[in-house]
């Protein structure tokens, strides 16, 4: 498996020297551009596999970068800026960007959000979870039910049972049941994520009568069987 690439777009070479620190030593592979007007180009001749973005460009800003990219490429973009005013969160996100990190930021945040998103790409969908046991999954209207049966879920449980549901028999660890459930990147204990699960499987065996739709893995997570 080759090494995955993050090109970061940072005109501060101090920052840029940083993040790119960091990232190589989890293991990724970086490429820095430190103009605007260059980014198109270059993402559209190497396909990198993240794309860090700061807005405040020379020669060209992020928004437009990121509206541009998105015409022709699905790679997840992350901005970073300095700019904290709500219009620009919204309008970053509506252009495209799957996440948003404000300045002054942590490195290791940068490197955690990269690992959360690059961990999401080649999942399959949530739309794509399919009707495994009678499970049905409406991912816009946040809905799921089994045989028909609709089960009254949080947001939170259902995007447990979304990411389960993907590939049953395949446990998912803590870690990345964590990812899907709170988008922001908070930090929650084991037992939170227990306390979730624990709750989901008595709505299932409510609906279905089935006890056994998820299992535990002791050490590692949780599974659908």
């Amino acid at each position: 498996m080759s090494t995955q690439r993050v090109l970061i777009v940072e005109d501060e070479e101090k920052i840029a020297g940083l993040l790119r620190d960091y990232l190589q030593q989890a293991g990724y592979d970086t490429h820095w551009i430190a103009r605007g007007d260059k980014v198109v180009d270059w993402v559209k001749s190497n396909r990198p596999d993240i794309v860090l973005l700061d807005i405040m460009l020379p020669g060209k800003d992020g928004l437009s970068i990121c509206r541009e990219i998105r015409a022709f490429s699905n790679v997840p973009v992350i901005v970073v800026t300095a700019r904290v005013e709500e219009i620009d969160r919204l309008l970053g996100l509506e252009l495209g960007a799957d996440d948003y990190v404000c300045k002054p930021f942590s490195a290791r945040e940068i490197v955690a959000r990269v690992k959360a998103i690059l961990r999401r790409v080649g999942e399959p969908s949530i739309e794509e979870a399919g009707n495994y046991r009678g499970l049905h999954i409406d991912a816009e209207r946040f809905e799921a039910s089994v045989d028909g049966v609709a089960l009254e879920l949080t947001p939170v449980e259902f995007r447990v049972l979304a990411l389960l549901a993907r590939s049953p028999g395949r446990v998912y660890s803590r870690d990345a049941l964590i990812d899907s459930m709170y988008l922001d990147g908070r930090v929650v204990s084991d037992r939170t994520v227990d306390s979730h699960v624990k709750n989901l499987r008595k709505k299932l065996v409510a609906a279905t009568g089935d006890d056994a739709w998820i299992r535990s893995i002791y050490g590692v997570g949780y599974r659908i069987d």
